[in-house]
């Protein structure tokens, strides 16, 4: 009867150590290595949005793109799109 206790103890206590163990690995090894990753596909995703604004509003295309937030729309165009060539000269009217 005592060895059966003493069993189902030891079996109980390996139990909770292993249990323990698990949260323990997950805290300081798997959750870790999850948010790394995830941080890592968020920027991946952000720079391959940015590049393609960046495409699409940028010369030769000069396109208007209008981004909307809400009810907040910005049309983002590339500022070279709206300078005028600075050696350009009109001729003297007489």
């Amino acid at each position: 009867m005592k060895g059966e206790k003493n069993k189902r103890l030891m079996i109980i206590f390996i139990a909770i150590i292993v249990v323990l163990l698990g949260i323990i690995a997950y805290a300081f090894v798997l959750r870790p290595a999850l948010n790394g990753y995830v941080i890592k596909t968020q920027n991946e995703g952000i720079q391959y949005a940015v590049s393609a604004i960046m495409q699409q509003v940028a010369p030769p295309q000069c396109k208007t793109l209008p981004l909307t937030l809400g009810e907040t729309t910005v049309n983002v165009v590339a500022l070279e799109c709206y300078q005028q060539p600075q050696n350009q000269q009109t001729a003297p009217t007489q």
